[in-house]
């Protein structure tokens, strides 16, 4: 399962900067991998721990802005299309898949 995460946070003051800077500091300590400017994913195991870190992002987020997470099956975010641009080498990296070290 994937959390898609979505965010459009002032930035006009000092302050507002710094509120953001730290939020984004704070879901990339998290796991989550940046899809687009504002887009992050982050792959979970199963629903409860894509609960705990949606209970982790409320403490720390900012009280300005919109903050919007989403729940995805794997198989959901497999059939995404590339309209302009390809992978992004993270994404190969971030997978289901095993890997073993002999």
């Amino acid at each position: 399962m994937r959390l898609m995460l979505f965010f459009d946070l002032p930035v006009g003051t000092p302050a507002q900067r710094r509120s953001y800077a730290q939020f984004r500091k704070h879901i990339i300590k998290d796991g989550f991998l940046m899809i687009q400017e504002s887009v992050y994913s982050k792959l979970v195991v199963n629903d409860a721990v894509a609960g705990s870190t949606i209970v982790r992002l409320n403490t720390y987020c900012p009280t300005e802005g919109l903050i919007q997470v989403l729940k995805v099956t794997e198989k959901q975010y497999e059939t995404m299309t590339y309209i302009s641009g390809t992978k992004t080498e993270h994404e190969e990296m971030d997978t289901m898949e095993e890997f073993i070290v002999l």
